[in-house]
């Protein structure tokens, strides 16, 4: 199977048959979405869910995605017939059952150790590997320190950090851009380019949509079908092919998630969006040193941001969203800024989430042109 399939089906395919779990008074489900995308929640979604009920199908997405994830994991590695033309996603072998006991036993630790919190994850153990290391190797031990940063992040001291407060890092950003005026008039603007899928050689046509203040659609017309990301300033929703759910809609810090996305397209109001800001410890990225600036929002929403520390541009961007077994990361990495009607565009950036990489290139950006409301609506897979 290419590795775009795998790709793809990694977060879906687990989705048949686990399910949301409240042990012993101790909730795991989220804020339960509002308005008309409720959507069905994963035990009236699909077959044979036991465990992790009564979450929304997105977050049930996710936690399929962080098992994938530390395990090193794909569908077929659980379920019977996955990646052939008849899956029987509902079937119980038994890398499914003993998931089930995982999901409990890390609950049940979580709740006798650290008061419930998600300290204790299956990253924690596993790290990729089927069967959590045991002893470390020599070779480790003294060889170069491997770094993994926290999701939320320390707070830098200013006296011996060097670190300027976010508000300076935030305005230098916009300055950047252009300058908040040079922002106010850019209303709208459409986009295509490329979309190179991780483990894939051939690119895909790529069309963005964006309008102030925050709604974004993007597109991806892959040979197998179109993945889609729309926000259309309340709802967002996520569509995959190859997957068992083709659809659905973000809910809760998620949702969040979205709007950030969409609010990053438009990024005068960025300062407005998050209700705290901090400032963390100034970091490297890819040879380029960066100010680190965190920002917490509603229903959960982290999001870290790495400013080139010269010219205070946006370089990277990460994203946690909650789940019952963790948080969900999604990071977005900006590059070769370029002048469109006054304001600086990234044309490149890589879009990193649990279902796949994709790195976008544009060719083509026209600003301030009219664009229809249906282009952020709830998406339809083309007629394959």
């Amino acid at each position: 199977m290419k590795k775009k399939l795998l790709v793809l089906f990694t977060a879906a395919a687990f989705v048949a048959s686990f399910g949301g779990f409240e042990h012993e008074g101790v909730a795991f489900a989220q804020a339960q979405p509002k308005g008309a995308l409720a959507g069905q929640m994963s035990e009236s979604a699909f077959k044979n869910v036991t465990v992790l009920k009564g979450i929304p199908v997105d977050e049930f997405m996710g936690t399929m995605g962080l098992f994938a994830a530390a395990l090193s994991f794909c569908c077929k590695d659980c379920h019977t017939g996955a990646g052939t033309a008849n899956p029987k996603w509902e079937d119980d072998p038994p890398r499914k059952i003993t998931a089930r006991r995982m999901i409990q036993m890390v609950s049940n630790i979580n709740r006798d150790n650290f008061n419930g919190r998600q300290v204790v994850t299956c990253w924690t153990c596993h790290r990729g590997s089927t069967s959590p290391a045991i002893t470390p190797p020599i070779d480790t031990i003294y060889g170069d320190a491997i770094f993994t940063p926290t999701d939320v992040l320390p707070v830098a001291n200013p006296a011996t950090a060097g670190t300027p407060p976010a508000d300076q890092i935030l305005d230098k950003y916009i300055q950047a851009l252009g300058g908040a005026d040079a922002l106010s008039k850019l209303t709208s603007y459409t986009a295509k380019g490329t979309s190179h899928l991780f483990g894939e050689v051939q690119e895909d046509p790529a069309e963005i949509s964006a309008k102030a203040p925050n709604l974004l659609a993007t597109v991806v017309h892959q040979q197998e079908g179109d993945v889609a990301r729309t926000f259309d300033g309340r709802d967002a929703w996520v569509m995959l092919p190859l997957t068992v759910v083709g659809q659905y809609p973000l809910n809760a810090s998620m949702l969040e998630g979205a709007k950030l996305d969409a609010q990053l397209a438009f990024p005068g109001g960025l300062k407005q969006f998050f209700g705290s800001w901090r400032v963390s410890y100034p970091s490297v990225i890819n040879g380029t040193p960066v100010y680190v600036v965190q920002g917490t929002g509603a229903n959960g929403l982290i999001a870290t941001f790495y400013f080139d520390r010269k010219t205070g541009l946006l370089t990277r961007m990460v994203r946690y969203a909650a789940s019952p077994v963790g948080r969900v990361p999604t990071q977005i990495d900006y590059s070769d800024y370029r002048p469109v009607n006054g304001v600086m565009m990234a044309y490149k950036w890589t879009y990193a989430w649990i279902s796949g990489r994709e790195e976008y290139t544009l060719t083509q950006v026209q600003p301030n042109v009219p664009v229809e409301a249906a282009k952020f609506a709830k998406p339809v897979q083309r007629a394959r």
